[in-house]
C-alpha cells in the first residue's frame, strides 16, 4: 500500500470481532441488571446475594492470569474462542437453576469464560490498531459495546416482566451462542499479526512471562500506579455494584422494566462520550481523561443517595455512563502502552487477576454494610472511594518513553 494512503481504521477481522462482541454482550447486558433480582426470586436473601458474587469470583483469579498467558501463546482469537465456550455453558446453568445457589455455578462458568476473553479482547485491539490512532480504535469498540448497553437493558427487562426471567436468559444464551459459533470460525480463518507464530504453552513461558511483568509492577512506575488505583477502584465499586438493582427496586421503588430502562440510559452516557474520549486521550493524553471520568463516577454516586424520583435516578445514571465513558477507552490505551506487546495478554489477565483478588470480599462486605448499617452506606464509601483515586491518578499515570521501549528482566531469570 502507498505510504500516502492510510489503511482503514478497522481492519476485516476487527470488523468480525466487534460484531460478535454486539452479539454476545447484548445478551449479557439482558441478564446484568436483573441477576441480583434473579437471585431473590429464587430465594437469596441480600447477603446471600452479595455472598454468589463473591464466591463465584474466586474461579476466576487464576485464570485470568492464565487466560492472558494463553492469548499470548495461542493467539487472542483463540483463546477468546475457548472463553466462549464456558459463557454458552454459564447460560445453560442460568435457565435451568432450580434454586439460588445454583447460579454460583453459572456465574464461575460466565466470568471464568470473562477470564479467557478479557485478556484477548484489549490486547487484539491494540494489536489491530496504530499507536496513533489506538484511542480512536478503543473509542469506537466501546461505542460498539455500549450501543449494546442501550438495547440490552431495557430488551431484558421488557423480556423479564412479561415472560419471566429464565426466558430472558434463554434469549440471551442464543445471542450469546451465535457469537460462540461466529467466533470458533474466525479462530480457524484469521491469522493476524500476534497469531502468526502461536507458540507453545509450557511452565518456562508462562514463568517468564508473569516473572517480567511482576517485575514491572514492582518497579514503582506507572504499572505500579496503574495496578494501585485501579485496585482501590475495583474494591470501590464492588462494595455496591452488585447491590445497585436491589436498591432500585426496594429504596427506589423502581419496577423491573424500569431498571432496564435505567440501563439504557447509562449506555446512552456511555455512546456519547467512548467517541470523544479516544480523541481525547489521543490528542490530550489519557491521564487527564482519566480523571474527568473517574470525578464524574463519585458525583454519580454521591447523588444516587439523594434522589427519590425515576427521573433524579435517569440523571444520575447517565452521569455515570458519561464518567464511564470518558475512563474506559484512555484507561485500555494507557495499559497498552504501558506493556511490551508481546505480554499485553499476560498484562490485561494480571492487572484482573490481581485486582479481583484484592476486590474479592467487596460485594459480601457491602451486603453487610446494607443490613447492618443502611443500604446507602456502601453507595456512599464507594464515592469517596472512587474520588480518592483521582489524586495518584493526576500525579503518577504519565508515560515515559523508556516504559515502553525496553522490557525489565524477569524476576529469576537473566536478560537474553
Amino acid at each position: 500500500m502507498p505510504e500516502n494512503v492510510r489503511k482503514p481504521l478497522l481492519s476485516g477481522v476487527m470488523r468480525w470481532f466487534l460484531f460478535t462482541m454486539v452479539l454476545a454482550n447484548t445478551g449479557i447486558f439482558m441478564q446484568q441488571p436483573l441477576l441480583p433480582l434473579y437471585l431473590q426470586e429464587l430465594g437469596a436473601s441480600v447477603t446471600q446475594v452479595g455472598l454468589v458474587f463473591t464466591l463465584s469470583s474466586i474461579v476466576p483469579l487464576l485464570l485470568q492470569i492464565v487466560g492472558g498467558w494463553v492469548s499470548d501463546m495461542l493467539g487472542r482469537l483463540r483463546a477468546i474462542a475457548l472463553g466462549s465456550v464456558g459463557g454458552v455453558l454459564s447460560y445453560i446453568v442460568f435457565v435451568m437453576a432450580p434454586s439460588w445457589q445454583w447460579i454460583i455455578l453459572a456465574q464461575t462458568f460466565g466470568v471464568a469464560a470473562g477470564a479467557l476473553v478479557a485478556p484477548s479482547f484489549g490486547a487484539f485491539i491494540a494489536e489491530q490498531s496504530s499507536e496513533r490512532d489506538r484511542g480512536k480504535v478503543y473509542g469506537v469498540a466501546e461505542a460498539l459495546f455500549w450501543i449494546v448497553a442501550v438495547i440490552g437493558p431495557p430488551l431484558g427487562g421488557f423480556v423479564a416482566a412479561r415472560f419471566g426471567f429464565r426466558r430472558m436468559f434463554l434469549l440471551g444464551g442464543c445471542l450469546y451462542g451465535v457469537a460462540t459459533i461466529i467466533r470458533i470460525w474466525m479462530a480457524g480463518s484469521f491469522r493476524e499479526t500476534s497469531e502468526a507464530h502461536p507458540q507453545q504453552l509450557t511452565w518456562d513461558s508462562l514463568r517468564g512471562g508473569l516473572g517480567a511483568m511482576v517485575s514491572m509492577v514492582l518497579a514503582g512506575g506507572l504499572v505500579t500506579w496503574i495496578m494501585i488505583t485501579d485496585g482501590v477502584r475495583d474494591v470501590a465499586f464492588r462494595l455496591s455494584g452488585e447491590l445497585m438493582p436491589l436498591y432500585l427496586r426496594e429504596v427506589g421503588g423502581v419496577s423491573v422494566e424500569n431498571i432496564g430502562y435505567l440501563g439504557a440510559v447509562f449506555g446512552i452516557g456511555m455512546v456519547m462520550t467512548a467517541l470523544p474520549a479516544g480523541w481525547l486521550s489521543d490528542k490530550f493524553g489519557e491521564r487527564i481523561v482519566i480523571v474527568g471520568g473517574f470525578v464524574l463516577e463519585s458525583v454519580a454516586f454521591i447523588l444516587l443517595v439523594s434522589v427519590r424520583s425515576l427521573t433524579g435516578f435517569g440523571l444520575v445514571w447517565l452521569i455515570f455512563g458519561v464518567g464511564v465513558g470518558l475512563m474506559r477507552p484512555a484507561y485500555q490505551s494507557l495499559v497498552s502502552k504501558a506493556v511490551p506487546e508481546k505480554l499485553r495478554g499476560t498484562a490485561f489477565g494480571l492487572f484482573q487477576s490481581s485486582i479481583g483478588a484484592v476486590s474479592l470480599p467487596a460485594p459480601w462486605l457491602g451486603a453487610q454494610m446494607w443490613e447492618r448499617f443502611n443500604p446507602r452506606t456502601p453507595f456512599v464509601l464507594t464515592a469517596w472511594l472512587a474520588l480518592a483515586t483521582v489524586v495518584p491518578v493526576w500525579a503518577k499515570f504519565r508515560l515515559p518513553r523508556t516504559e515502553v521501549e525496553e522490557l525489565p528482566p524477569a524476576i529469576g531469570h537473566e536478560p537474553r
